[in-house]
């Protein structure tokens, strides 16, 4: 089975809208900071900004003259106002200067007419008049002199076009009555049979048709009412500022801070080189997941997973994986097919997380009632921030693997049996301190091919091959390989380095178990390993001494008591009988008076073996 199509359907359904929300939870710290601070900017801006308050007045736009259409024009309704250019009208420099005439202000015309905002209202003859100034009072103020100048100053227009038009008429009247006049004059020197009479007739009737028309006009605008419009709703004084509205200062600082949050997330997550969740794995490295451990299940360094628990299931369901991932010969049984096979689990970087992968899935596989044989394959100079197995699975750490490697004992001497689980041997890294380089010797051969034959399955815990290439050896001798990965610590170029190194020789590689960021042991852990595990300066002497005694498997201790002759002074004879010691003097020599002393020699008897697998005799 291809370890890879574990996680397809979660690489799959990795959208780029979901990896962005992924991403953003988890750099939410930094989002967080980028919306606080984009939201401090907002609360400083807006504490900078001038506050501006704004008043409105409503005018109706009235046509000047009784009987005379009151719609407007300028494409909204039909009439004789033009709403556009009487908006333009109100903030004229000529109105301006009449409304600072009436706020008593000193301001220059052109700085208040910049201040007024005109909306036409659709379909109406309204102008909505909008002041803006610094203070709630100046703003109404302002309003309503702009509305006052605009009415005043369009009722002064409007009737000085009625005068205007007065005046041209009564010209017109004047000049016609002047004309009829001559008229009438003429006419009353002529004779009745005067052949021009008709014709001056005819012109005095027409000049007074004319005076007639000129006179009704005339009397129409003397009799008009002039009105340039009326205030319908005047300013109110307001109660708060339109500017700054802190509001949406604040909205658009969040929301400034949120995108700049979520691209520094996505900035940092460019940069990031450690692994952060199991699917960077077969996104970044190409690299399947076989198992995750989340993080709300934390890794125990004393002892493995329980089987029922969530972290005990995680691997029982990794040893199935396991199990169906590693291919059988063809025909015959399946399981005597999978019997005595070897699987290494090496660390892409330095950490305990081989030690947890491999501890608890070589636990699982005893579970299943399968003799399994845990080979920590850690040497003791390459043990860098370890997990201790002794400890987790309750075994000595001396002898071990670099012993035998070394030949100091047998293998089945280093070979302990884990007392919490029946089905478990574990042979712990050994106190050898000078079988460097034993890791690529035959001596390692020769053991591996010893426990396939008496194990059914045999879990290697292999260095890391950040620190060492021993995990590329034994990975050359395994039937399968797996990859343990920490989160947080572990980088995506250690763990391609690492599959590279261990798909280079041959072996299949299963796929990784992702792990948590592993605590470091608490101070009193790290004294019980001390006590337990020796350094790698000691000698094989010094670690046999540190060895506690098992009572179950040792023969009795013989005492036996050896007199041995008194001690004599050096220049005198023994006398026949013990003189009284003599007193000390300056200058004389001390005498030692003969003692009769008693030694006490524990001699253990050791039942002869037969030589180990790679000659050397157990009797050490």
């Amino acid at each position: 089975m291809d370890a890879t199509r574990l996680h397809s359907a979660d690489a799959a359904t990795d959208s780029s809208g979901v990896d962005l929300l992924g991403m953003a939870r988890r750099h939410w710290w930094l989002v967080l900071v980028f919306v606080l601070v984009g939201l401090a900017g907002a609360v400083q801006f807006t504490s900078m900004q001038t506050k501006v308050y704004e008043s409105s007045t409503s005018v109706l736009v009235s046509p000047i003259g009784n009987g005379q259409d009151a719609n407007s024009t300028s494409g909204r309704t039909k009439g004789d106002i033009n709403l556009d250019n009487e908006a333009q009208l109100v903030a004229s420099t000529t109105v301006a200067t009449d409304a600072a005439a009436l706020m008593r202000s000193t301001t220059p015309p052109d700085t208040l007419a910049a201040s007024v905002r005109v909306e036409v209202p659709p379909n109406t003859t309204f102008l909505v008049i909008t002041f803006s100034a610094s203070t709630a009072a100046q703003a109404q103020a302002g309003s309503h002199a702009f509305a006052e100048a605009y009415l005043r100053n369009r009722e002064e227009s409007a009737k000085a076009d009625v005068a205007g038009r007065i005046a041209i008429l009564n010209d017109k009247i004047n000049q016609l009555n002047t004309g009829l006049t001559q008229i009438n004059t003429r006419l009353a020197t002529l004779k009745p049979s005067d052949p021009n009479r008709p014709n001056l007739e005819s012109q005095r009737s027409t000049a007074t048709a004319q005076i007639n028309t000129l006179a009704g006009q005339l009397n129409q605008l003397l009799t008009t009412t002039v009105s340039a419009g009326k205030i319908t709703r005047d300013a109110d004084l307001p109660s708060a500022p339109v500017k700054p509205n802190r509001l949406l200062n604040l909205a658009s600082g969040a929301a400034a801070g949120l995108l700049l949050g979520v691209g520094a997330a996505m900035l940092r997550e460019r940069l990031d080189q450690r692994v952060r969740r199991a699917s960077d794995l077969p996104r970044r490295v190409d690299v399947g997941v076989l198992a995750s451990v989340p993080g709300r299940v934390k890794p125990r360094l004393d002892d493995v997973f329980a089987p029922f628990g969530a972290g005990g299931r995680i691997f029982n369901r990794l040893r199935n994986e396991v199990l169906a991932s590693i291919p059988a010969p063809a025909g015959g049984d399946a399981r005597v097919a999978l019997a005595g096979q070897v699987v290494v689990v090496a660390g892409a970087s330095r950490g305990a997380a081989s030690t947890v992968v491999a501890a608890n899935l070589a636990a699982a596989f005893a579970r299943t009632g399968a003799e399994t044989v845990l080979v920590c394959a850690h040497l003791p100079d390459s043990m860098v921030d370890t997990a201790s197995v002794n400890r987790m699975l309750g075994v000595r750490a001396v002898p071990g693997l670099s012993d035998v490697l070394a030949g100091r004992f047998s293998l089945s001497s280093a070979t302990q049996r884990a007392p919490r689980h029946p089905n478990l041997s574990v042979v712990t890294t050994g106190g050898t301190a000078s079988a460097g380089g034993l890791l690529q010797s035959q001596a390692l051969r020769d053991t591996l091919a010893t426990l396939r034959e008496r194990a059914a399955y045999v879990v290697v815990e292999a260095p890391s091959t950040a620190t060492s290439a021993d995990a590329q050896s034994l990975a050359a001798l395994a039937d399968a390989a797996i990859v343990a990965v920490e989160v947080r610590r572990t980088r995506h170029t250690e763990v391609a380095d690492a599959a590279d190194q261990l798909r280079r020789v041959g072996t299949p590689l299963l796929g990784a178990v992702v792990l948590p960021r592993l605590a470091a042991p608490r101070g009193g852990e790290e004294r019980d390993t001390a006590a337990v595990t020796p350094t790698m300066a000691d000698d094989m002497t010094t670690v046999l001494e540190k060895l506690p005694p098992k009572e179950e498997k040792e023969e009795p201790v013989v005492a036996k008591r050896i007199r041995t002759a008194p001690a004599a002074a050096p220049s005198s004879p023994a006398p026949a009988a013990p003189p009284a010691p003599a007193p000390p003097t300056v200058n004389k020599a001390k005498t030692v008076p003969p003692t009769r002393q008693t030694r006490t020699i524990s001699v253990t008897r050791i039942p002869a073996e037969a030589p180990s697998e790679n000659g050397a005799d157990k009797r050490r």
